[in-house]
Formats: structure tokens, C-alpha cells, sequence
């Protein structure tokens, strides 16, 4: 049997998760911060950023609802501020601050490192599913950085930073679909055209049911 993982990201074609993968599937589900419309039975939520962990501490952002997988600048986070890794114990289900060294050095590195890469990484490494599904990841395809997240917490999303960002976040992908040369990764997008070079165990769909 084909062992399946879903990841749903932030981003506008998210709304190609079917329903019935939203509620009752087959395999885990991964979420990359606040999903943007209900899922059920999340195995973690996967958080990268300090901004986030801010929000979470003072209230401003609520997660309650889901187990939290959390980076590297998290976990740097909750050492310095042990009220908030004490009042959150019971959600945090694990931290993954590893970061490929095709990400970058060091806290660039772990800088450039975004979500969605952490949330892949971490499920075809900690999982090891034949098969990744993955909603929501524009970046890969267009210049469209809208994202979910951005709707409750600000972010620089200027012409000029998106460029940079996609420079930097893009050639992360093609290392990490490398790296993990026997998984297969299923793209959900209504274009099967992605900006950055894809080897044969990536696959795109266009259309779900």
C-alpha cells in the first residue's frame, strides 16, 4: 500500500485540497502556520518564524487546536523565553531544526528556510511516505506570494523582497526534491509549469475531483 503525506500550505491554489482530504484522508496531515479554511485530524502544525512565536506569546494568534512542530529560530525562541515553552508544553509535539546545507550556513541558513520547505522536509525525513501531496505552494510556480498567513500577521511583500525571497526560496526546492530522490512529490497548482527545475519524482495536477 502507498503510503501518503499532505501539506497544506498558505498559499491561493490551497483551495485545490478536495473536501474529503480535509476532513477524512489517508495519511497524516502537515499545516505550514494558521491553515486558511477548517481541516480535521492535523497531525502538527509546522512553524519556522520568531514573528509567529511572538504572536503566540502574546495572544494575538491562537493555535490551541493543533500539535506544533516548530524550527530552529522557534526553538531558540522557547529557550529564551521558558514561561512560553512551559505554557505551551503540551502542544509543542517535537522541534526539527535541521536545515540542509542547500538552504545556506548557519542562521542565514535557518533564515531561508521557510515553512513550507521545514514542513517537507520534516515529513519525507521523520515519515518517510512514498508519496507527499502538496496544496498551497505558489511560490514554485508564479510570482504570487499571497499567503494566508500575511492576513494576520504583517509581512514586507514589496516587489523588490518578493523577488529576493523567490531567489533564495526557490533553489531550496530543487535540493530538497533531490534529496529525496525515491519519495514522490505531488504538486497541486492550475498550471503544470513550476519555476524551478523539478526531477522526474515530482508530478503536478491540475484538477481535482
Amino acid at each position: 500500500m502507498t503510503k501518503k503525506l499532505h501539506i497544506l500550505g498558505n498559499g491561493d491554489m490551497a483551495q485545490m485540497m478536495p473536501e474529503s482530504v480535509r476532513y477524512e484522508r489517508e495519511g497524516k496531515l502537515l499545516v505550514c502556520n494558521q491553515p486558511p479554511f477548517e481541516v480535521q485530524n492535523v497531525y502538527a502544525t509546522c512553524i519556522v518564524d520568531f514573528k509567529m512565536c511572538f504572536a503566540l506569546n502574546e495572544g494575538s494568534i491562537n493555535l490551541d487546536a493543533y500539535y506544533w512542530v516548530m524550527g530552529n529560530r522557534p526553538k531558540v525562541f522557547t529557550e529564551s523565553n521558558p514561561s512560553f515553552g512551559f505554557k505551551h508544553a503540551g502542544h509543542i509535539r517535537e522541534f526539527y531544526t535541521h536545515v540542509p546545507a542547500y538552504a545556506g550556513k548557519g542562521n542565514q541558513g535557518a533564515t531561508n528556510f521557510n515553512c513550507g520547505h521545514m514542513a517537507t522536509h520534516y515529513a519525507a525525513t521523520r515519515h518517510r511516505p512514498d508519496e507527499i501531496h502538496m496544496y498551497g505552494f505558489d511560490s514554485i510556480f508564479d510570482h504570487n506570494m499571497r499567503s494566508y498567513t500575511d492576513t494576520v500577521l504583517s509581512s514586507d511583500r514589496t516587489d523588490v523582497n518578493n523577488y529576493r525571497l523567490l531567489d533564495i526560496w526557490r533553489p531550496i526546492w530543487t535540493g530538497l526534491f533531490n534529496e529525496f530522490k525515491d519519495t514522490k512529490f505531488v504538486l497541486y497548482h492550475k498550471h503544470p509549469n513550476p519555476k524551478v527545475h523539478t526531477p522526474p519524482n515530482v508530478e503536478f495536477v491540475t484538477k481535482t475531483k
